[in-house]
């Protein structure tokens, strides 16, 4: 009899697994239970298989355990005599283990529970006039079972199938027996307390360090990534690499023929590196500046000075350089000499005087 007791239990414990919901998640809040379920009795008490309910309260005390206190009752009739009154009710403190795996439906749990189960019996005392007798015993009780649990959820619910052992030593069915088994199989739900806790908020990062890429620590414009001079000085004129560029154009080489303002083959290729210089730096701004030597009047050589200072301009703008760029054109005349006129006898000096048929370009910024 008590084989097919446990069958029974078994597919009705295995049945509400099947339906149990979804997973219970960890939530430390406090929540109250109700149950019912089917008490197999002991044989050996000779009473009848019974229904029974439980109240009681608990909570997760991490995410893989619970601990509840639960109130059972139960009022099974006796099989010799169903006029007779035997009932039982107790207390218990359970520790479930519980099986939690992401995604899953449901999850199942162990438990083990320690309790106090006190009977209240009543028995044929025949032939003393006092009958039926009564006997009300309180004892210590111990439980195992499994379980599943599910979150449908405002609530979960739980399925359990349990073994408990009733030390009652006094029993008057049964006085021989030191203790009872009984299998309790049960369907019950679960009631969280409180509003549902709120994940906590993730603390902003700290702030990412600047990068050199982001930086200009002498203000030149160029970030520190890429400043091979982080020392330049306020007004002076920074290139792409942060260093400081040439305050003048070389132009050596674009000098003129006597008397000419044309420019020379030699030239042209002087200007061209000119040029390329302008577009590497496109914020430099340039005078074009031209000179004589000392042949001629002055009104003369300042006329002829500004041809010259104009065929480098009109080369210059005609090759890409915007005219916003360039100052001038401007003519000094023979007033700049770079190189002497005559020599110190005051004969002609024709290497001097080549020199200074020149232009320039000077920066501005």
């Amino acid at each position: 009899m008590m084989n097919k007791k446990l069958l029974c239990a078994a597919l009705l414990a295995g049945l509400a697994v099947t339906h149990a919901a979804s997973a219970q998640e960890f939530d430390d809040r406090w929540y109250l239970t109700a149950g019912a379920g089917y008490n197999m009795q002991d044989s050996d008490r000779d009473t009848r298989d019974a229904p029974f309910g439980t109240l009681g309260v608990g909570k997760f005390i991490s995410p893989l355990w619970s601990l509840d206190a639960e109130l059972n009752y139960q009022n099974p009739e006796k099989d010799a005599n169903r006029d007779l009154n035997w009932s039982q009710y107790g207390i218990s403190l359970d520790l479930r283990r519980h099986f939690v795996v992401d995604g899953r439906s449901w999850n199942p749990y162990v438990l083990a529970g320690v309790g106090y189960q006190r009977s209240e019996e009543e028995y044929d005392a025949f032939p003393n006039p006092v009958s039926p007798g009564e006997r009300e015993e309180g004892n210590f009780a111990a439980k195992v079972g499994v379980g599943a649990q599910g979150n449908l959820g405002r609530v979960a619910i739980r399925t359990e199938l349990a073994y408990r052992a009733d030390f009652d030593d006094r029993s008057v069915n049964a006085p021989q027996e030191d203790w009872f088994g009984d299998v309790l199989a049960s369907v019950g739900v679960v009631i969280p307390l409180g509003p549902e806790p709120t994940a906590p908020v993730a603390p902003a990062p700290p702030p990412a360090a600047p990068s050199c890429a982001d930086m200009d620590s002498d203000g030149d414009g160029v970030n520190d990534c890429d400043d091979r001079c982080p020392d330049s000085q306020p007004g002076q004129t920074i290139g792409p690499d942060g260093c400081p560029v040439p305050v003048s154009i070389d132009l050596k080489g674009v000098n003129f023929d006597f008397d000419k303002s044309t420019l020379r083959p030699d030239a042209v290729s002087i200007l061209n590196e000119a040029i390329e210089i302008l577009k590497r730096y496109p914020d430099l701004r340039v005078e074009v500046a031209g000179h004589t030597d000392s042949k001629g009047t002055d009104a003369y050589n300042q006329a002829l000075s500004e041809r010259r200072a104009s065929a480098v301009y009109d080369y210059l703008t005609s090759n890409g350089i915007d005219a916003s760029r360039l100052v001038g054109p401007n003519g000094y005349g023979e007033s700049r000499p770079i190189a002497p006129n005559t020599n110190d006898d005051g004969s002609d000096n024709p290497e001097g005087r080549a020199i200074n048929r020149r232009t320039e370009l000077n920066v501005q910024n």
